[in-house]
């Protein structure tokens, strides 16, 4: 999933955010890029820093929604790309980190 802010400390918040809450994997912050927009009738051009986040199909709609709510913007981008093949380790990895931690049987005894 790929989003844009406008600043490298607004990157580092979603990207920290994401990864504490499960939602990401991981979060890789690139920029700045220069995007060219049009935004209430006005052409734009500003910097922004790209946040790409690894996910699991299956946290797709929490990511969204934590992105929608935490984003600085009023319409961020929110862009999901399919996964077309990965080494099946890493996946594995994605997934588990994308899952709420697992509690440790409980024991019976005293």
């Amino acid at each position: 999933m790929l989003t844009t802010v406008g600043s490298q400390e607004e990157a580092r918040v979603l990207a920290a955010g994401a990864v504490e809450r499960r939602v990401a994997a991981c979060a890789q912050i690139s920029g700045a890029v220069t995007s060219v927009y049009r935004w209430e009738g006005a052409v734009q051009t500003d910097p922004e820093w790209q946040v790409l986040f690894k996910t699991a199909a299956g946290s797709y709609d929490a990511l969204e929604s934590y992105l929608s709510e935490a984003h600085p913007y009023d319409v961020p981008e929110i862009i999901a790309t399919p996964l077309v093949r990965g080494s099946a380790a890493y996946l594995e990895w994605v997934r588990q980190e994308t899952q709420e931690p697992q509690e440790p049987p409980k024991t019976q005894g005293a």
